[in-house]
């Protein structure tokens, strides 16, 4: 079992490509396990989509891991899917690390994409069987409700065998889906207490299908910055979750030093969490630089020393 810590990104705060890449550096040459990008189609807020990033960090990294957090698969074809995603693994040397989840109904993105929401769950269902499969299978034949393949292949496959398979969500469903499915889970918007729980049902699960899941292969993920909860961007990103929420989002941040974003670790430790995605708070290029450095600095020795 091991203990390791990448970042996560949302929006896209630099002015422009030159500042995202010295980032990705900064990340790459700090020793951070990987970055994820959070999948978002429509909104104001200026965000990438998601597999375009994972291709990009494919040519232009040669140790860091990435993937998405997490890519909504009711929205996407999961043939075209796995085709990318077996693309982006073979050109990063084994590097890809997919996460897919249903995708929220509340958003523009089911409406803009035309794809309806009802049914959603199950699309999701049928395509994590079938991106399972197309990944290590050289022949694919599917009969569902919404998706059918005859005989179909991918080739090349993934270098990684078997390729993770990350699986978001915390409803009962989404359980379910990790348990059949998964190589791992990646929670949400959750707090310590609340993945524990779910981390113990994904396990009860396994069971019934005969498959177990790596105690490391567990993640949970927060917002962080180093000084205090009065400056712009903590005040900005603490309104914004809170309106989110519906309620006070203490549990999900940690804003301090290091002391203070350890602490949240250990709490995530104790339920059962291996995987982090820490999440910089900045409003621009120069302190997504300063808050990533500070966190190579202060905090990643210390993910390292859990692995003693």
């Amino acid at each position: 079992m091991t203990y390791s810590a990448g970042v996560g990104i949302a929006n896209f705060p630099f002015e422009d490509a030159r500042g995202f890449w010295k980032w990705v550096d900064l990340c790459e040459a700090g020793g951070v396990d990987s970055i994820w990008q959070s999948d978002r189609f429509i909104g104001r807020d200026q965000n990438l989509e998601c597999m375009s990033v994972m291709a990009a960090l494919a040519g232009a990294t040669k140790r860091i891991k990435f993937g998405m957090n997490v890519a909504s698969l009711g929205l996407r074809d999961p043939f075209l899917t796995a085709k990318a995603c077996a693309t982006i693994d073979v050109l990063s040397e084994g590097r890809m690390l997919p996460a897919f989840g249903v995708g929220s109904s509340l958003g523009r993105d089911y409406s803009a994409t035309g794809v309806p929401t009802r049914g959603r769950g199950k699309r999701t269902d049928e395509g994590l069987e079938i991106l399972s499969r197309l990944w290590s299978e050289e022949s694919v034949s599917f009969a569902g409700k919404y998706y059918q393949l005859d005989e179909a292949s991918i080739a090349p496959r993934p270098v990684q065998q078997p390729l993770p398979l990350w699986v978001g969500g915390s409803a009962p469903q989404a359980i379910e889906r990790t348990a059949r499915w998964g190589t791992g889970w990646q929670a949400g918007v959750d707090s310590a207490d609340q993945v524990g729980p779910v981390i113990k049902a994904i396990k009860a699960a396994t069971l019934k299908y005969d498959r177990t899941i790596d105690e490391d292969h567990f993640g949970a993920g927060f917002g962080f910055r180093f000084g205090n909860p009065e400056e712009g961007p903590t005040k900005a990103y603490i309104e914004a979750l809170t309106k989110r929420l519906g309620r006070a989002p203490d549990k999900f941040l940690a804003i301090g030093d290091e002391t203070v974003v350890m602490q949240r670790i250990h709490e995530f430790i104790e339920s059962g969490v291996h995987k982090f995605i820490l999440r910089p708070i900045g409003r621009d290029a120069e302190e997504m630089m300063d808050q990533t450095r500070l966190l190579i600095e202060k905090v990643l020795p210390q993910v390292v020393a859990l692995n003693r």
